[in-house]
C-alpha cells in the first residue's frame, strides 16, 4: 500500500476537509482529492462520505482511519525516543495542566527552565480537560487529581487547598467577616458549579454557599477568579499556591478551608527515558521543594 496516499488521507481524516488538510500538508485541495480518490480505487472501497460542510468517514475509512491513528502514534513514540537518546535537552515538550495552575503557577517560573536549557520548546496547553497521555495528546501532564490509567507513571508533587483571599482595600471598605455567617454581608468571588473542577473544590464552593451568600461572581477558571479578587470585586475562593506570587492578598477566615488536592505529574511509560521529560519533572519537582522550604521558614517566623 502507498504509504504517501495513506498519510494523506490520515491529514484529510483528521481535519475533515480536504482544503484544512491540503494547508497542512502543502497541497493544492485538488491533489489531495486525487490521491484519496486514488487510494479509494486500490481498496475498491469508498472511505468518505462527501457533504458540503464536510467530510465524513465510511464505516471502512473508521477501519483505515484507526490503522493510520495507531501507526501515526508508533512513529510519534519513535521519533521521540530518537531525539531523547542524546544527553542534551532540546525538541518540542508538551505539557498539559489546567489554566489555573498552568496560568498562575507553572507559566511564571518557566524562564528558570528556559535559562537551563535554551533549546527547549514548551506547548503549554491549559485546559480543565484530561488529555490523554499514552494517545500522545501531550507529552507531560500535572494534574489535580491521581491519574486513573495503568500505563503512565505518576509522581506526586504536592498537596493543594482551596481558601478565602480579599484585598485590603475590599476588607477596609467592606469589613473583615469574623464567622463563615458573615459571608452574608459580602459578594464571593469563585468557579463556577459547571465549570470542571476537582470534587474537594466543589465540596468547599458549596459549604460556602449553605452560609446564605447573597452577591456572587462566578467565573470559569481561577486566572478569572484572581482578577476579580485583585480588582477588589470581593472574597475570593483559590488554590493556596496563587499568594506566593500575589503576598499583598489577605487571608479570610483562615480556619476555612478545602480538604487537600494532591497534585500528580505524570507521563507515559513509553517515555521514562526522554531527557525532555526528566528536566521538566526535575524543574517542577526543585520548585516544588522551594515552596516548601519557604513555607516553613514562615511558619516559623
Amino acid at each position: 500500500m502507498d504509504w504517501d496516499k495513506l498519510r494523506i488521507f490520515h491529514a484529510v481524516a483528521d481535519a475533515g476537509s480536504l482544503t484544512h488538510a491540503g494547508e497542512v500538508l502543502h497541497l493544492s485541495q485538488s491533489a489531495v482529492s486525487r490521491q484519496v480518490r486514488a487510494l479509494e480505487e486500490s481498496l475498491n472501497a469508498t472511505l468518505f462520505h462527501r457533504h458540503a460542510r464536510g467530510l465524513i468517514l465510511t464505516e471502512q475509512g473508521e477501519l483505515l482511519f484507526s490503522a493510520t491513528s495507531a501507526m501515526d502514534h508508533r512513529l510519534e513514540t519513535a521519533t521521540a525516543r530518537i531525539r531523547d537518546s542524546t544527553d542534551e535537552v532540546f525538541g518540542e515538550l508538551r505539557v498539559t495542566t489546567t489554566t489555573g495552575f498552568g496560568s498562575l503557577w507553572l507559566a511564571p517560573r518557566l524562564s528558570k527552565l528556559y535559562d537551563k536549557y535554551p533549546d527547549l520548546k514548551i506547548d503549554l496547553m491549559l485546559e480543565e480537560r484530561v488529555l490523554d497521555l499514552p494517545m500522545r495528546e501531550a507529552d507531560v501532564a500535572i494534574r489535580m487529581k491521581e491519574p486513573s490509567q495503568a500505563d503512565l507513571i505518576r509522581k506526586r508533587l504536592m498537596s493543594v487547598n482551596m481558601r478565602l483571599y480579599a484585598t485590603q482595600k475590599y476588607l477596609d471598605k467592606n469589613g473583615v467577616p469574623q464567622t463563615a455567617n458573615d459571608l452574608t454581608k459580602h459578594r464571593l468571588v469563585g468557579q463556577s458549579a459547571t465549570s470542571t473542577q476537582v470534587s474537594a473544590g466543589a465540596i468547599f464552593a458549596q459549604q460556602l454557599l449553605s452560609y446564605g451568600v447573597r452577591s456572587l461572581l462566578t467565573v470559569n477558571n481561577y486566572f478569572g477568579v484572581l482578577q476579580g479578587v485583585i480588582s477588589d470585586l470581593g472574597i475570593g475562593v483559590l488554590p493556596d499556591y496563587v499568594t506566593e506570587d500575589f503576598p499583598n492578598l489577605v487571608r479570610v477566615l483562615p480556619d476555612l478551608e478545602s480538604n487537600d488536592i494532591p497534585v500528580f505529574l505524570a507521563y507515559p511509560e513509553e517515555l521514562r527515558q526522554s531527557k525532555r521529560i526528566a528536566a521538566f519533572r526535575d524543574f517542577v519537582t526543585d520548585e516544588i521543594i522551594s515552596r516548601r522550604k519557604r513555607l516553613r521558614a514562615e511558619a516559623v517566623t
